[in-house]
């Protein structure tokens, strides 16, 4: 068996040593589904990994209360638009009422997505549009994303007099300062002045986009005064053990249901959002790019399996003459099939090793050309182009096999 298996691989490298033009044209179907399904599986492979990795620097052991849902774009029905802000009065509520939270700590964000621009100047260095928050000293321990790099945390009492102190992001600091020391420079945001005395660590955040390094964190207080108009709070709620989440969660729930005057029968007029969130969104929307490049792959595949069908096709007419040989010195019908199920398999495993090659070709060049985009090779979806790729070979060759081991011998030795 295995004379007769290494047999019909040199014949099969023959036959494509033979035709290499008509080979490497044959395979290009099972390369570009290949090279399709790695490169976009080696994206979303490295995608699910960075958003993980973001989901864990929010904290395993916090969630948010909004009035809206996270991550929604804004069309709302009437009964979700006309929600009540949420307060600090309402963060005091579960502060002292929830058993199972360790901490309950409101911000406040201007966001300039939302047509609130804002300017940090530092003589004749500006940035434009940070993210500018209130909060409470407290806001480090429930998202610990947030970690002073130099300098330090404004204080309670600091808080309690509106004091005007700021801790910038790292690309903030950078752009303003340079190589000169930040903590005790003068700053002004929009126009107010205010003593820089922290920097955070860098952070980046998600996809390159917005992260700790665009952010000014002032007191909760003095954010209160200086923008009064701004009521969209978002209150972060901690717990010391993550297994405690749900259980906290729906204390919180009840809580603010209380107070909201929400009827048992009514849904809540608020949202709790946990950092799963991230997980469970993203796994939505790339539910449909992995549909979408599945439907391209399969049709790539499919027209490469059918290119390997008709040149196995003319390839049993051309050598008809030799299977009638091979036939006449005893080889059997098994043979026959075996032989050329074996140079279709060949045929298509070797593009499929080409499509292997170039999508992680493909992929570290992405990974290298755009940071912000990370692309991993995940050896399950090469594993599985390669088990694709054999078996486009054993189904499309199937049919060219049969037909040229049912040939009659006497009628191939007498083939022109």
């Amino acid at each position: 068996m295995g004379i007769s298996w290494k047999e019909n691989l040199r014949t099969a490298f023959a036959a494509l040593r033979a035709h290499k033009l008509r080979a490497a044209l044959t395979m290009l179907g099972v390369v570009i589904g290949v090279v399709s399904v790695i490169s976009v599986a080696a994206i979303i492979h490295g995608l699910n990994k960075h958003i993980a990795d973001k989901a864990q620097e929010i904290g395993a052991r916090v969630f948010f209360v909004t009035r809206f849902p996270a991550f929604s774009l804004g069309n709302w029905p009437e009964h979700i638009r006309v929600r009540k802000h949420l307060t600090y009065a309402d963060a005091v509520a579960l502060r002292e009422q929830c058993r199972s939270c360790t901490l309950a700590t409101p911000f406040l964000t201007r966001f300039p997505f939302f047509g609130q621009f804002s300017e940090v100047r530092y003589r004749n260095q500006k940035v434009n549009n940070p993210f500018i928050r209130g909060t409470e000293t407290d806001m480090p321990e429930a998202m610990p994303v947030f970690s002073i790099k130099e300098g330090r945390m404004f204080t309670q009492v600091e808080n309690d007099h509106s004091a005007r102190v700021a801790v910038l992001g790292m690309a903030i600091a950078d752009s303003l300062f340079g190589p000169r020391d930040p903590i005790g420079q003068v700053v002004r945001v929009n126009g107010t002045e205010f003593t820089v005395i922290g920097v955070w660590e860098k952070h980046q955040g998600l996809l390159g986009g917005p992260g700790i390094d665009q952010f000014v964190i002032i007191p909760y207080n003095t954010f209160g005064k200086l923008w009064p108009e701004i009521e969209e709070q978002i209150i972060a709620v901690g717990v010391d053990d993550p297994a405690q989440l749900a259980q906290a969660q729906d204390e919180a729930a009840g809580i603010l249901r209380r107070r909201r005057g929400v009827r048992p029968h009514q849904e809540n007029d608020f949202e709790i959002t946990s950092p799963d969130f991230l997980t469970d969104l993203w796994s939505q929307l790339t539910g449909a790019v992995v549909l979408l490049t599945s439907i391209i792959a399969s049709i790539a595949l499919v027209v490469g399996g059918i290119g390997v069908m008709t040149i196995m096709l003319v390839s049993v007419t051309e050598r008809t003459g030799e299977i009638g040989l091979r036939k006449a010195m005893g080889a059997r019908r098994r043979d026959i099939r075996q032989q050329f199920l074996t140079e279709a398999v060949t045929i298509t495993s070797l593009g499929g090793i080409a499509g292997v090659l170039l999508g992680a070709a493909l992929s570290t060049a992405i990974r290298l050309t755009m940071p912000g985009l990370p692309a991993e090779l995940s050896l399950f979806w090469v594993v599985t182009a390669l088990l694709m790729s054999v078996g486009v070979g054993l189904f499309f060759g199937i049919y060219p096999a049969i037909r040229a081991a049912a040939l009659d011998p006497v009628a191939c030795l007498r083939y022109e």
